[in-house]
């Protein structure tokens, strides 16, 4: 079969929820991706940052096939000989009394709100069910209808009403907004992402986070931080909240949690939160099965194994650096922003005709695969296993597209000049 036998196969049968570029990838290893016809491509993606350890690594598949032979899943009706460990390995990774599993990124951000809620009630005291989540403008929690309801984004929300109530919403990065939010004595929490990931990459003003910590503490309001896509090394931090040293009342894990292998998320939170779930009001059958536990620690493992909080934060740097001598030569492209290895470009939409699409599918015909998060911006996330030599080739890639696409915009004579 072709790309575009498999690509009609899932038209025919698939529900039309996405719109992929036009790529059938058969295989990964690392950074890389071939399709079914053979060609390699550079994975500038990482599925959304969940393959922060590279595509098939050899240590995590061990981990998952080694368990797969002995168990798999139990379901929460039982203890297994697996879960245990794996919550005393992640609650001492990142300085949590408890942990609560689940699967995917937005069931992380479903089970913080309830944890909020139910704390609000039982501990700070707020009249039952008048408990209210901050949220800010801009964010992708996922799409699930607590998400959705609290989403400013027209393409997942509209037509889905009637929404969850007692979500707030304000500006990112906006402290007055915040701080006045806060009046309200039946603010529960505030659940923000570090940096708007989906939002195109926006990064906060350097103190926001530590302040808005500061502002939930002097109303005994929780802070909630979504790290699903930020963090786990990828911003050049093991959390993008340590960048100012930040230490969330509850922290949503997803994503690069596993490598990539099988759906796995984490919701860390101390006693005084976490105990407020009694059982029975909440759980999965899935979360903290046996081939997730010996997965996660793997994948955790690897984080500090192969340095990649380092390797982020250096080829990071050097990423904006290079790709800025290409804002600074070209006006195709209006700005680079990011931290570590989660970064965008802005693409000059109005001065050239050509949308973050165009590019994009031009970077695929030049073996890289990055995919638009707007109309006009590009999210990068490689692998955080890449190298230097590959970031170069990527640059180079890059650059070659833009420049192709400036040119012809530009009248012949301006470029021979």
């Amino acid at each position: 079969m072709t790309s575009q036998d498999y690509i009609k196969l899932e038209d025919n049968y698939g529900a039309h929820n996405y719109h992929p570029l036009d790529v059938v990838i058969d295989r990964g290893e690392g950074v890389w991706v071939w399709d079914v016809e053979g060609n390699k491509y550079l994975d500038f993606l990482s599925a959304y940052s969940a393959v922060n350890q590279g595509h098939c690594h050899p240590k995590i598949i061990k981990a998952l096939t080694d368990q797969a032979k002995k168990l798999t899943l139990t379901s929460r009706a039982f203890y297994n000989s697996v879960l245990g460990e794996y919550e005393k390995y992640i609650t001492e990774y990142f300085g949590y009394d408890k942990v609560l599993p689940m699967n995917t990124g937005v069931e992380g951000d479903e089970t913080a709100i309830k944890l909020a809620r139910k704390w609000a009630y039982d501990v700070k005291g707020i009249p039952q069910y008048k408990a209210k989540i901050i949220f800010c403008e801009g964010n992708f929690h996922g799409r699930t209808m607590a998400a959705i309801s609290a989403s400013t984004d027209p393409e997942c929300k509209d037509g889905f009403g009637p929404y969850l109530p007692g979500l707030d919403i304000i500006p990112f990065n906006n402290l007055a907004a915040l701080e006045k939010e806060l009046e309200d004595p039946n603010v529960a929490a505030f659940l923000v992402e570090p940096i708007q990931g989906e939002a195109g990459v926006l990064v906060p003003d350097e103190g926001y986070l530590k302040k808005a910590h500061e502002l939930c503490k002097a109303k005994n309001v929780l802070l909630i931080c979504d790290e699903v896509q930020t963090g786990l090394a990828r911003t050049g931090k093991m959390l993008a909240s340590d960048h100012e040293n930040v230490r969330p009342d509850i922290l949503i894990l997803g994503k690069a949690l596993s490598g990539g292998v099988i759906p796995i998320s984490a919701v860390l939170a101390d006693n005084e939160i976490m105990l407020v779930i009694k059982p029975g009001q909440h759980g999965s059958t899935f979360g903290g099965n046996p081939l997730a536990g010996k997965v996660a620690i793997a994948a955790l493992q690897i984080l500090k194994e192969e340095n990649l909080v380092e390797n982020a934060d250096t080829l990071g740097k050097y990423f904006r650096e290079e790709i800025q001598k290409v804002v600074d030569d070209l006006d195709i492209i209006k700005l680079v922003r990011g931290k570590g290895l989660l970064n965008a470009i802005v693409i000059k939409t109005s001065s050239t005709g050509k949308t973050a699409w165009d590019v994009c599918v031009e970077l695929k015909n030049s073996g890289l695969l990055a995919k638009p998060t707007h109309r006009d911006i590009i999210r990068f996330a490689p692998p955080l296993v890449i190298t230097k030599e590959e970031i170069e080739w990527a640059v180079n890639t890059i650059k070659n597209v833009l420049v192709k696409f400036e040119n012809e915009n530009t009248p012949a004579e301006e470029i021979n000049r």
